[in-house]
């Protein structure tokens, strides 16, 4: 007979002791809880030990001989009851939320499910008593990982320029990558991956979900597969696709090989819902343990879930232990894995009470009073589906936020939308309307142009219709207003017109963004050309359509890109740590001007004129010993002829333009100069 001790309380999950292993479990409307033990590769269950403590709602026992490599899931009795928002059925074998490895995968079965699946409008009201253990990943108790021993870059807020990609889908494809090491953390840390972005001159990689997440069954059925990972199993173990023969120890060697180059990075998390669906879903953990602490359900109506994501559920932050959950989750990934920041999914869900969005929720508290994560950098995607769900620039001062607008005004701007002078410069210059109050810096607003949901730099010149078939849904999925421009043909032509005219959209669009105040970021590929054949909602696409493509790839496109994160780099201008009020300095000059084709200020009448559509901004410097910037834009389908405004030393050198035309030109105030159609030119104040 086993010795079962009552052991403690804390810390969550399994930990490991001089003699043994400790297991813990929150659930406060649980009756009873069982812990599962079975053989090394999770298919058999050995021993079931009936956990007798209960402390503060957490299920607790020590078993002394138990260690490293003890496989484990979890049991949890009580009422079933779906109409009050309990469904506990012991029946289902349920993976332990603090579980740090994962064993097996998960295989679908109706077994999974907590009703029986068929038995009509109000199946999920009759409990079904299969036992699903069989069909489960399992949870491995593990020694503590050592820390990553690289020093974190810190590198600054306004310096920092975001590369966002996918574990797999940055390096299957890459030819110099071991084949061995593609689609791994290890690849991320290989030294072509680092080369290319210490070339390109990225300081921040941005990574999809890494946390194990679970495939979906709808698109198991139509042979596809959950690519981009928003789909989370477990909050504290990474998803074994993306681990080599290394196994956990791979994340941390990879963090460390990017921190020795000065790169950080930031996972992209997914704290908002859970893989468990709507009331029809799975029991695979939280529904099972304890659904009505874990889960938002709908005020009268616990039965249902308050669907805010458009995934089936949300998680209820706002109960203090799955407040802890996620902050004990981000803590870990900061610490052992020497994480940098983080990109909150969904994040206004996350900051949901009873009435709302709440800026002042519990949770962003305790997220920015953390002595690790209040260092971190956090990155909010600032709306759901639920009633105001739009909450761009409402969230707390220290988080950013990815600005949506900025996106969207910017290639409305270059496919010649009219109307848009002013919108399109406060975008530039980091919305203060939107980020202005409560103190907050310019890198409040993260800046995009393309993202990993919607199309690639290159399908945004190239179509003007999304083509998403590959998907099985009939080109339903995906946005259908992608404020796209093809040049005059959709899709891949050999056109030499359109093709210079798509290259061309490319830089403008390149350009803008790492000449705009705010963080820009940068979606993996596209400073190569990478196309994803026109599809803008890749989210299934675990294959060549969803991973970049390195052959074939634009090499001026990605010097150009490099070019500009120098600049960005050098020049004080393109990064201040103040939002630009048009304040003058010490020696008389403002720190952003505005000027019209006519080299004089702008008017209030030329900021309304609707058919306007080019503008001309001069940057003063932030540190002394730096130079002025005068960037003009010219989103006309026709060249025009700009006036050079004053200011600087009034003499002045073109250092970069999209049209290739006129750089290295030099001009001094009020002579003229052509900026071609649809371009950019960026000029540098000289002696």
């Amino acid at each position: 007979m086993r010795r079962v001790e009552s052991g403690a309380p804390f810390p969550f999950g399994a930990s490991l002791t001089q003699r043994g292993t400790n297991f813990c479990l929150f659930s406060d409307n649980a009756e009873g809880v069982e812990l599962c033990l079975f053989d090394t590769e999770g298919n058999r269950e050995r021993e079931r030990v009936a956990v007798r403590e209960c402390t503060d709602g957490v299920w607790h026992c020590h078993l002394p001989g138990v260690g490293r490599g003890q496989v484990y899931g979890w049991r949890v009795h009580g009422p079933w009851e779906p109409q009050n928002g309990h469904r506990f059925n012991p029946a289902k074998l349920v993976l332990d939320p603090y579980a740090r490895q994962l064993v097996g995968a998960l295989r679908w079965d109706d077994a999974l499910h907590g009703y029986t699946v068929g038995a009509g409008e109000d199946a999920d009201l009759v409990m079904d008593d299969r036992d699903s253990a069989s069909f489960m990943p399992k949870a491995r108790v593990i020694a503590e990982l050592p820390l990553t021993a690289a020093a974190k870059p810190l590198n600054t807020w306004p310096k920092t320029v975001v590369y966002e990609g996918h574990v797999r889908g940055l390096t299957m494809r890459h030819p110099l990558v071991p084949e061995g090491l593609r689609g791994t953390f290890a690849a991320l840390g290989s030294e072509p991956m680092v080369e290319h972005m210490l070339k390109l001159g990225v300081t921040a990689l941005e990574l999809l979900p890494v946390q194990a997440f679970a495939q979906d069954r709808v698109l198991i059925d139509r042979g596809l597969t959950n690519y981009w990972g928003y789909n989370t199993l477990g909050f504290f173990a990474p998803e074994p696709r993306y681990l080599g023969a290394g196994g956990l120890d791979e994340i941390g060697m990879a963090v460390d090989r990017l921190h020795q180059a000065g790169i950080e990075v930031i996972l992209d998390v997914v704290y908002n819902h859970t893989c468990e669906g709507n009331h029809l879903g799975p029991t695979l953990s939280w529904r099972g343990i304890d659904n009505a602490s874990y889960y938002r359900l709908m005020p009268g109506e616990p039965r249902y879930y308050d669907n805010l994501t458009g995934c089936g559920n949300a998680l209820n932050t706002e109960h203090p232990r799955v407040l802890q959950m996620v902050m004990d989750s981000l803590r870990l990934w900061a610490t052992v894995y020497g994480i940098d920041g983080f990109r909150f999914d969904l994040a206004t869900t996350l900051g949901r009470r009873a009435d709302g969005f709440d800026p002042g929720h519990p949770l962003f508290h305790a997220m920015r009073q953390d002595p690790v994560l209040g260092r971190a950098k956090l990155i909010m995607e600032p709306w759901d589906i639920g009633p105001g769900g739009y909450q761009l620039g409402n969230f707390p001062p220290g988080f950013s936020e990815w600005n949506g607008d900025y996106r969207d005004v910017v290639r409305d701007f270059w496919t010649g939308s009219e109307g848009l002078l002013p919108a399109f410069a406060t975008r530039f210059a980091a919305s203060s309307d939107l980020f202005g109050e409560g103190r907050r810096r310019p890198w409040s607003s993260v800046n995009f142009v393309t993202a990993h949901d919607g199309y690639t730099l290159h399908d945004l010149v190239s179509y003007e219709h999304k083509h998403n078939e590959a998907n099985g849904e009939d080109n339903r999925d995906g946005h259908d207003d992608n404020k796209s421009w093809n040049c005059g043909a959709e899709g891949e032509t050999d056109d030499a017109e359109v093709g210079a005219c798509r290259a061309r959209q490319k830089r403008n669009l390149l350009a803008t963004l790492l000449l705009s105040q705010g963080v820009p970021m940068l979606l993996a590929g596209d400073e190569i050309g990478n196309s994803q054949g026109g599809n803008n909602n890749a989210y299934c696409q675990d294959n060549e359509i969803g991973w970049v493509d390195w052959t074939g790839q634009d090499e001026a496109l990605s010097a150009f890109v490099a070019r500009l994160t120098e600049l960005r780099k050098r020049r004080s201008a393109l990064s201040r740590p103040a939002f630009l009020t048009g304040a003058r300095n010490e020696r008389g000059v403002p720190d952003v001007a505005w000027f019209g084709v006519n080299g004089a200020r702008m008017t209030e009448e030329e900021w309304n004129t609707p058919h306007a559509k080019c503008l001309a901004v001069r940057l003063a410097p932030a540190q002394p010993g730096d130079v002025s910037l005068l960037i003009l834009l010219n989103a006309a389908n026709h060249g025009v002829e700009f006036l050079i405004p004053p200011g600087g030393t009034g003499k002045w050198e073109a250092v970069l333009d999209t049209a290739e035309q006129v750089e290295g030109a030099q001009r001094a105030t009020g002579e003229a100069v052509i900026a071609d159609a649809r371009s950019l030119v960026v000029w540098e104040s000289r002696a």
